[in-house]
């Protein structure tokens, strides 16, 4: 069977930049610029995630810096103007984070992240302390994976859990991450099975299957003939 998906503990990073809920606005400003990085978990106590605080929570400062909004422009945008005033961490955070537990697969992080927009995710144990981070890159890392690492997974939990007698007959070529598999087999209805199976594969691209051999045929009367 093919191997368990790679999880968000494989992949996140242990250091994480956060700052507490008391910590005020400029000192949130020096240490996004001081790290380099666009957002940081807002911890309470010892180390429970409670929120989010990114660039976008600190820009609308700057914006209505100079200029008081309109009545209309305050009702439509109650949450900016608030953040405007804010000076602590707890103040402008976005709460509740959005957050994933270590075991989440790879896949599942990719989703939530593109679901609601967000370039990382705190990691949280069960009861929300922070575990670490895991980022847009940081997901993308299985894609690292070389070719004959690859290869060696697909033959080895792909192509001899679904042809085990024809494993030798099966021949597997990965270039780029793209796997192309070739030879005969018995039973085309496993064609897409096989692609289904080593497009889970962590670090394949795509799947070229050049697969051929007998369509399995129903019993009966026509088949008899």
């Amino acid at each position: 069977m093919p191997e368990t998906p790679h999880i968000v503990s494989d992949v996140m990073n242990l250091t994480v930049v956060a700052v507490g809920r008391d910590a005020p606005f400029k000192e949130i400003v020096e240490t996004m610029g001081q790290w380099r990085v666009s957002a940081m978990p807002v911890l309470e106590g010892e180390g429970r995630v409670i929120g989010v605080v990114s660039e976008a929570d600190l820009l609308p400062k700057e914006e209505f810096r100079d200029s008081d909004p309109s009545l209309f422009e305050q009702r439509r945008r109650l949450s900016d103007v608030a953040k405007a005033g804010a000076v602590t961490a707890a103040e402008l955070m976005s709460a509740p984070a959005i957050t994933v537990h270590p075991d989440v697969t790879l896949a599942q992080a990719a989703r939530i992240m593109a679901v609601r927009r967000v370039k990382r995710l705190p990691v949280v144990d069960d009861v929300g302390m922070l575990q670490g981070i895991v980022s847009r890159a940081d997901l993308l890392k299985v894609f690292l994976r070389s070719d004959e690492d690859i290869e060696e997974e697909v033959r080895r939990t792909v192509v001899s859990y679904l042809f085990p007698g024809l494993s030798h007959a099966i021949h597997v070529n990965v270039h780029e991450g793209v796997v192309t598999l070739r030879g005969h087999i018995r039973d085309t209805s496993l064609i897409s099975v096989a692609v289904r199976l080593v497009r889970a594969v962590e670090g394949v691209v795509d799947v070229e299957p050049h697969l051929t051999g007998e369509s399995a045929t129903p019993a009966g009367p026509e088949g008899a003939r």
